[in-house]
């Protein structure tokens, strides 16, 4: 009971942070009399997933904001407060943020300007730059505790994150080879959408991974911290060229006798074999495995051997079945590396690293 109610949190640290924020933001402008919700709703989303974010976006944000205020006041003296104005300063202020290459600060910027049409002074040069104090504010002060505060760990969410891919990258070739020599009729959207998942998924992982690389060039990290990320990396790396080979097998279309009795027993015994390697925490190979790529090797030179020619007299150099053969064989190559990686003393020094990140969580 007491573990499900440690691995449950309502608050992450971007959550925390963020209220942080907003607190010391409004607590700075309550002092200096100002209005709060314009550094409040700045505060809110500026801040970013790490730090080195956070201080880019901000030298960005900062004269997008005065841009908006700017457009804002000068509008407003000559329109006064309509339904027009707010248009043309909303408009014209994504306009010349998009021009001025200021993206990243065009939301911050047009809700400043269009937030400070109803409350202007008389005096609108003082209202202008009370604006643009108080969005200063907010961008500053999350700026600083994205900095300083809960610097953010993404070692967790990536181990984890490539564990499950390796598990969804062996659901799905057991799918695309089973669908492949006839032993089950799955729809071929149905393994579509899997593989766009999974594909989907692993670019997420790579956000993540850049997200720490960009946090440790502002926070300290120990050498301890950078091995056991490498490893990650080259784990990553081989599952995306797994991936690669799952995206050319899914195209392969092959009839119930295109293999014979033997061929067909050969690669159904692979299959389990294939995910069970997949699936496994340090991706042992045993040694039927080896025995089963021996076989498949003198099959796959067979069929090179015997091309065949169609009434067209169209050679096929690379028939169906032989390119099926050949991502297995290549499946295999990327598998014994995965094999090396693991059983290595990086991955150690990997392991090691979890332990440690799961105590601390």
């Amino acid at each position: 009971m007491m573990e499900r109610l440690r691995q449950f949190k309502l608050f992450g640290s971007r959550t925390l942070k963020t209220g942080i924020s907003v607190f010391i933001t409004a607590l700075i402008c309550g002092y200096f009399g100002w209005p709060v919700i314009f550094a409040v709703i700045t505060a809110i989303v500026t801040i970013e997933h790490t730090a080195a974010d956070s201080i880019r976006k901000a030298a960005i944000r900062f004269p997008a904001s005065a841009i908006g205020a700017l457009i804002a006041t000068t509008l407003y003296g000559v329109f006064g407060k309509g339904a027009l104005t707010y248009a043309l300063v909303a408009m014209l202020t994504i306009a010349i943020c998009h021009k001025l290459k200021l993206q990243d600060g065009i939301l911050v910027a047009t809700i400043t300007a269009t937030a400070m049409i109803p409350d202007f002074q008389e005096n609108y040069i003082v209202s202008f730059f009370i604006r643009l104090g108080t969005t200063s504010i907010g961008i500053v002060v999350s700026s600083l505790v994205n900095f300083f505060l809960l610097p953010p760990n993404y070692f967790t969410s990536i181990h984890r994150s490539i564990d499950r891919l390796y598990g969804q990258a062996a659901d799905l070739l057991e799918l695309i080879l089973k669908e492949v020599i006839g032993e089950r009729h799955a729809k071929k959207g149905l393994i579509n959408r899997r593989y766009q998942e999974l594909t989907k998924h692993i670019e997420q992982t790579h956000q993540l991974s850049q997200y720490q690389r960009e946090e440790w060039s502002y926070h300290k990290h120990t050498n301890f911290d950078m091995r056991a990320f490498q490893f990650a990396q080259k784990k990553l790396d081989l599952l995306q060229q797994i991936i690669y080979h799952l995206g050319n097998l899914q195209y392969i279309h092959t009839d119930a006798g295109d293999f014979n009795h033997r061929e067909k027993h050969l690669l159904g015994r692979m299959i389990p074999s294939f995910v069970a390697i997949l699936r496994a925490p340090k991706h042992e190979i045993p040694e039927e495995h080896f025995m089963q790529i021996e076989e498949l090797d003198h099959v796959f030179w067979d069929w090179k051997q015997e091309h065949i020619e169609h009434e067209s007299r169209y050679r096929h150099h690379l028939p169906p079945q032989t390119v099926l053969l050949y991502e297995l064989l290549c499946l295999h190559d990327v598998m014994e590396e995965l094999k090396e990686l693991s059983t290595s003393k990086h991955a150690a020094i990997y392991y090691q690293y979890v332990k440690k990140q799961q105590g601390m969580s």
